[in-house]
Formats: C-alpha cells, structure tokens, sequence
C-alpha cells in the first residue's frame, strides 16, 4: 500500500463496511480512534455518525484525483448527522455522485435490513456522464441518494421554531410503569399518592387507539429528593425493588445516582407546555407522520415528539403533505417509516404566517377525523392506512374521501400562506422513499422541497448564526 499512495492512491476502492451507531463508538473502540475518525478523517466535525461515514471518507482520500468508489452501506449513510460528516464533507471536497440506491431491501430472506449503495468520482465530470437514481436517469445526485432539486444545501435550524419540539420522557426502568387499576389502588390506600402517578402515553396508544388515550400510568417523581420520594411508600418501594437494581448497572453516573428519578425528566419540555389545556404528538418512528391533539397533565415516553402547542394553525400545517415531505427528506428511514427527529425536522422547516384559513382546516381536520376515529374504533395507523391505500376508492368508503378530500384543502391553505397557489399540486396515490400515499405530484414535491430550502436559507441569513440545541432536545440513537 505504501508505494501505491507515493504514486498518488487507488484507481478504485469498493467494499460493504461495517455498521455500527455512531453512539457507541467510543465504547467499542476507545476514545483513540474516536477522536481519530472525528479529528483527522472528519476534520474536526462533530455529530453522532454512524462508523460507515468515517469508512466513505477514509476511501476517499485513498483515491487518485481522479479515482471512483463504489460502496455499500447502510440507508443512514444518507441520513441525518451521517450524511452531514460523511457524504456532505465529500462532496464539498470534489467527489461527484454518479450512481445510487437510496434504500433497499438486503436480498437475503433472513436479513431483515435497508441498503443504500454509491458510486462516485473525484474530480470533475463533464455535464453528459450518465447519472443513475434508483435506476432512473438524473442530471444530478444529492447526498440525499435522490435526484437533487435546483437549490443547493442542507436546511438550517431556525432560531423562531426553537424550544418548541421535544422528545418525551425517558424513564429508563420498567418498574415506573403500572396497570390503570393498580393505580387506581394505590390512590384508594393513600390519596397522596396522585401527586407522584400520572397517565402515560406511549406511541402505540397515540397511533392505535382511537382515542389517543394511554392505557397505563407511571411514576414520576419529578426533581423530589430520595427522602421525599420515600415519603410515597407504595410507588417508593415500587421503584426500589424493580428499578434501582437496574439504574445501578448503569454507566452514567447521574442516572446511577438518582436512580428514581426518569432519566431525561425534560424540564424544558414541561416548562414550556406548563399553561396549556392541550399540545400535539407524533410518535417518532412511523409511516403516518400525522400529529393529534392530546391533553396534558400525562408523561409523553421517550417514543414521542411532543410539540409545545394547541394551535390549529401548527395541526394544519404539521399535518400537511409539505411538512410530511420536509420530515421523509431531512428526518431518517426506520423500514418502511420515518425516524421524525425535532432538531433536523422541526426546527428547520420554515412554518408560514399564520391565517384564518389554515386555523379552520385545522379545527375541520380535528374534529371530523376524531368523529370518524371514534365511531369506527380506527386508530390513527389504520385510518391513514386507508387513506392512503389506492384500493379504497372513494365511492367505496365516503369517511375515507371526506379525509383526502380535507387533506387537499389543507394542502391548499397551507401553499396559499406560503403565496405558492401557482404550483399544481395533483393530489393522487404517489411513492416517495418506498413510501405510497395520498399526497401531492413528485412534480410539485421536487419544486415545494426547493422552495422550502430556499425560505429556510432565506430566514437562516436573517437570524445570522443558528440558535444552540438544548441538550435535552437532543434525539437518542438507537
């Protein structure tokens, strides 16, 4: 190898790198080649990348000005902070995308996995080499793995959606949790004991039951002291016997040490959602991408994304088609579904000004879909499963064209708001990252993904530098 570099690297490299989280790098290979990756391959960018970005980038500077790789990875090569330190550096760097699969099974009956493969040179192309997406031929490529629209560039997050998203609580220890009527016990032997039980919702409760409601309670201690948690003996003992033993083993010192306590308690979260009647949630993995209205006064898991508001407005638009494609594109893949993360969706995309018009499609969409959720006990997965499946036509089910039908006109308003009404919009049955649903042409998606980039760069050069995260907005990685 030496005396292949001294004569200026390989014509070619190819190979499937290994995965592995971007999470658990240190721990599995030391803090050594951690800060190696980070500091030499990576330049000194930071973010939580999977170990196949820093495989991308160590091929490349492997390559002859002018030589080409082709690797396969996982999908994420493509996704989130991956991409940014891997695929994003490169191209900045000179490589050119020629071919690639964005997201596809492994074609092994036993491997129930997503591949993404590329293919690439460094040094510049002339305008007429092919280029291939997915086995359709582009003019260009995006770090995406898509065919890139005409504005260049990753989104920004915006200092006006700040402190807005959160993920929900992260309890750590299944001994929190209780049955409903257990709890109802514990309140009858010792009324105190409300203060410290509350509802919680889960993502299988906000997206199967049809009315959103949690089916079992859970423990929370807030920021009380162990001596004044010991104070609720039922819950206390609880936790002792089934939590501690687990929070012990665990290698954060913090959530060794106040053990009955959640792990991420989300006091920003609760501070911000304190004066509301009502506030929204989406579960962060799934295929719906859809958020409901639910009360407070319960502990949202860690499975949810909790948005600190009771606007119509925000439900129209967080439920439109173009806040859906924005999540597909910036979010990451789970399968067949979106991993919807708050920092690289939400406090990116550049909500319109508020109108009359978007809060009464909102109102319209709450409450005719709850009407149709409750009197056929559909969740909310099985009644956009229906929407979105081109074999219920509308005249075979009249609740289920009521909903396109909402859909459209709260796509409508929302373009409207932004004083996009010149795109066409051909709502009808149509595929985006494997994904099939009732929403707006792939000819309007390309041009609404340019048009939100651009209103994201326009109003992230009016704030000047982008806004610091809040630790605890920070998505875990799973």
């Amino acid at each position: 190898m030496p005396d292949v570099m001294e004569k200026g690297g390989f014509d070619a490299v190819i190979g499937n790198p290994p995965f592995r989280g971007g999470q658990h790098l240190t721990g599995d290979l030391g803090t050594n080649s951690r800060n190696w990756f980070v500091n030499l391959l990576a330049s000194g960018q930071k973010g939580s990348a999977d170990v196949v970005a820093y495989f991308f980038l160590r091929a490349m500077s492997l390559l002859t000005g002018r030589g080409t790789l082709g690797l396969i990875a996982t999908n994420t090569v493509a996704q989130g902070h991956t991409r940014e330190v891997g695929l994003d550096r490169m191209v900045v760097d000179g490589f050119t995308i020629t071919r690639s699969i964005q997201s596809r099974s492994w074609p092994a009956a036993n491997a129930s996995l997503e591949y993404a493969a590329v293919w690439g040179t460094r040094g510049e192309l002339a305008p007429n080499v092919p280029r291939v997406s997915d086995e359709v031929s582009v003019e260009q490529i995006s770090t995406l793995l898509e065919p890139a629209g005409r504005v260049d560039g990753s989104p920004v997050r915006l200092a006006e959606n700040a402190g807005l998203a959160f993920q929900g609580c992260t309890i750590l220890g299944k001994g929190f949790v209780l049955e409903a009527e257990e709890a109802a016990e514990w309140i009858a032997a010792d009324s105190r004991n409300a203060d410290v039980l509350f509802l919680y919702l889960n993502g299988d409760d906000l997206n199967s039951r049809a009315d959103g409601t949690p089916s079992r309670w859970v423990i929370d201690f807030g920021n009380r002291s162990e001596a004044a948690a010991r104070d609720y003996q039922l819950p206390y003992t609880r936790v002792l016997q089934r939590v501690r033993s687990v929070r012990l083993k665990d290698n954060r010192k913090v959530y060794r040490d106040y053990w009955w306590q959640y792990a991420e308690k989300r006091p920003a979260m609760r501070r911000r959602i304190a004066g509301l009647d009502e506030l929204m949630g989406m579960t962060r993995h799934s295929a719906t991408v859809i958020p409901r209205r639910i009360p407070t006064g319960q502990v949202p898991s860690e499975a949810l994304v909790i948005f600190a508001s009771n606007s119509f407005v925000d439900q129209a638009v967080l439920s439109a088609s173009l806040h859906q494609m924005w999540a597909i594109k910036y979010g990451s893949t789970l399968g067949i579904g979106v991993r919807y993360t708050p920092s690289s969706v939400f406090e990116t995309f550049p909500r319109p000004e508020p109108t009359e018009r978007l809060a009464e499609v909102g109102k319209t969409l709450d409450t005719e879909r709850r009407e149709i959720m409750l009197r056929r006990d559909l969740g909310l997965t099985k009644l956009y499963n229906l929407v979105n499946d081109p074999d219920v036509t509308d005249s075979a089910d009249a609740d289920v064209a009521r909903m396109r039908e909402i859909h459209v006109e709260l796509d409508q308003a929302v373009m409207t708001a932004y004083g996009w009404d010149d795109v066409p919009l051909e709502h009808g049955f149509h595929t985006y990252r494997q994904m099939r649903r009732w929403t707006v042409s792939p000819t309007a998606r390309v041009e609404i993904l340019d048009r939100l980039l651009e209103e994201n760069h326009r109003r992230a050069a009016a704030q000047g530098e982008a806004p610091p995260a809040e630790a605890e907005t920070e998505e875990e990685t799973e």
